[in-house]
């Protein structure tokens, strides 16, 4: 019998073999159980990168593709109403629309802001909805809610860059101009209050146009 040294191990049933024997032996799992969690780790990559992803891509999605409920028009006419659904201006009330928008003296111009401001926005908005046509000279940076109602001058859930052309003739920018026009002379004549001439306008701008505005 060979005796036992610290080169030596015995196993179970009594057999006697070197320690090169049982490195030769060990090595080969360790190097299984680290290829495991090497693959591990790149599945769990993989994973991260594709949520990711698929995060800033939901973020970068145009606006609605699909109609809204209640609008007489088609998408292309109206804000994305998660970006820009309208804001007011609390400086506007019903109380003083004699002394602001009713007031022949005052202007927009008194509220209106920075060219620079609403360039800058145009361009990130553009770029936010998705256009195919990101030309900035073919938007109009518009308030949803006009100045001439009460809309914010500022706040980008108020402004958007509103299309010149469309996939109607009379959807674009300057349709609007005149539905806002319209508004406003019900407001100043009291056919109409502040807030129902906004929400005439937030809730489908292109039906007042097709019913009510004189074309």
């Amino acid at each position: 019998m060979l005796p036992e040294s610290s080169h030596v191990f015995r196993d179970e049933s009594g057999s006697i073999f070197p320690y090169s024997y049982l490195r030769c032996k060990l090595l080969p799992m360790r190097n299984r159980k680290n290829t495991s969690f090497v693959f591990a780790l790149i599945v769990v990559a993989v994973i991260v990168i594709w949520l990711a992803r698929t995060n800033f891509s939901s973020r970068k999605s145009p606006g609605p593709a699909q109609p809204i409920a209640g609008h007489v028009g088609p998408p292309d006419i109206y804000p994305d109403p998660e970006r820009t659904p309208g804001a007011a201006n609390p400086d506007i009330t019903q109380d003083n629309i004699r002394q602001t928008i009713c007031n022949p003296r005052w202007s927009t111009k008194s509220v209106r802001p920075e060219v620079s401001y609403t360039n800058h926005l145009k361009v990130e908005q553009i770029r936010d909805y998705a256009y195919p046509d990101s030309s900035v000279k073919d938007y109009e940076e518009d308030h949803f809610i006009p100045l001439e109602l009460g809309g914010n001058p500022t706040d980008p859930k108020n402004l958007w860059p509103e299309p010149y052309e469309t996939s109607i003739p009379d959807g674009g920018a300057h349709a609007k101009d005149q539905v806002e026009n319209y508004l406003h002379a019900e407001v100043c004549s009291g056919s109409l209050t502040l807030e129902q001439a906004q929400q005439e306008i937030t809730e489908d701008w292109y039906r007042v146009y097709t019913t009510s505005v004189p074309h």
